[in-house]
Parts: structure tokens; sequence; C-alpha cells
């Protein structure tokens, strides 16, 4: 078998998944994370035809955090965080039983088109377009076995509208995942040749 090296454009993908995994904790322990990134990742949840990869998640800054939380996961796992590497590798199954089921995913599909609807008329992080992803997530995701158990301080994680962010955060990494996998992203890619996805990663 050939090995095709990892692509800039599968790392962005995963650099991605790794910062819906980083909000998603920062969120659930915090109780906040800046209308910026919320806003990154809804946008990116919601565009299901980018023009290219780049585009989809912006500057380099937009996508900052991802990319450092994948670079210190690959140069030294004993220093990441374990939930956020839960949080990723509960995503990438998410994302792969979510494209073995096509109900689900056309279910998924129509509702993330409705939701674009929505902001488009109103914005991407309004309370409305906030709820619509939650319950889309509530109604397809989180049926599945094997779902994401998010922890932090259950003060934050009780309320409604930070629960309901946490879920559209959980939903942005799913769609990076999908986009991983789209891209040719394989396992064997995280598991034997992170150097390679390092070298491709945006500086």
């Amino acid at each position: 078998m050939i090995f095709r090296r990892p692509t800039a454009d599968q790392a962005l993908a995963l650099a991605g998944v790794f910062q819906s995994a980083e909000l998603v904790a920062k969120l659930a322990t915090e109780g906040h994370v800046s209308e910026e990134q919320l806003s990154a990742a809804m946008s990116a949840l919601l565009n299901q035809n980018p023009e290219t990869v780049s585009s989809l998640y912006g500057t380099v800054s937009d996508i900052e955090l991802g990319i450092n939380s994948m670079r210190e996961m690959i140069n030294d796992r004993t220093q990441a965080s374990t939930d956020v590497m839960r949080y990723v590798i509960g995503i990438m199954y998410l994302a792969r039983r979510l494209t073995a089921d096509t109900v689900r995913i056309k279910h998924v599909g129509d509702g993330i088109t409705n939701a674009k609807r929505q902001a488009d008329h109103f914005s991407v992080t309004h309370e409305n377009v906030i709820a619509n992803i939650a319950g889309l997530y509530t109604d397809t995701v989180s049926t599945i076995k094997g779902r994401i158990q998010v922890t932090g301080n259950a003060f934050y994680l009780e309320q409604p509208a930070i629960a309901q962010r946490v879920r559209c955060l959980l939903f942005a990494g799913i769609r990076s995942a999908f986009l991983w996998h789209q891209l040719g992203g394989k396992r064997s890619h995280i598991l034997w040749h992170r150097n390679n996805l390092l070298e491709v990663l945006p500086k």
C-alpha cells in the first residue's frame, strides 16, 4: 500500500475537531467562550459547501486554539487535557457512526439547512439558531450509543443556554470530523504519522 502524506487541508480539519473539543471543555468548566469563537464554530457548522477548507475556518488566528491543542497532544500527550482528548475521540467516533447511518445523516443535513436559513435571517449565534441546532443534536446524535458525556462545573452545565452551546460546539466538532474523513483523513495518520500532520499545520 502506498502511504499518502497528510495534507494541509486534512490537518486543518483535524485542528477543527480539537478546537471544538477545547471550547466544549472551556464552556463546561468556566461557563463561557468568546463570541468570536462561538460564531466561528457555528459558521463552520452551517457552511456545508465551503469554497476551500481554509475559508471554512477563517484566518490562522481563528483556528489557533485547535492548532495549539493538536500540537500539544502530538508533542507531549502527558500534558494534553484528558477531557479534551476524550471529547476528540468521542467526536471522531460519532462522526463515523453518523456517516454510516443514512437516515440520521439526512435528518442532520435537513436540519442544518433549515438552521442556515434561520441564521441568514438572524445571525449564527442568535438564541433561536443555537436552540435549533442543540435540539437537532439531541434528536440525532444523542440517540447514538456511545454519546459523549461532558464533565465540568454542574452550576454551568445545568443552565439550559450553556448546555445548548455545548451541544452546538460538539456538533461543530463532528462537522470537522466529517470533513477530515471526506478529505481522506485516516486513523493511521494520527497513530503513525503525527509528525507529518504537524509539518503541514499552519505556522
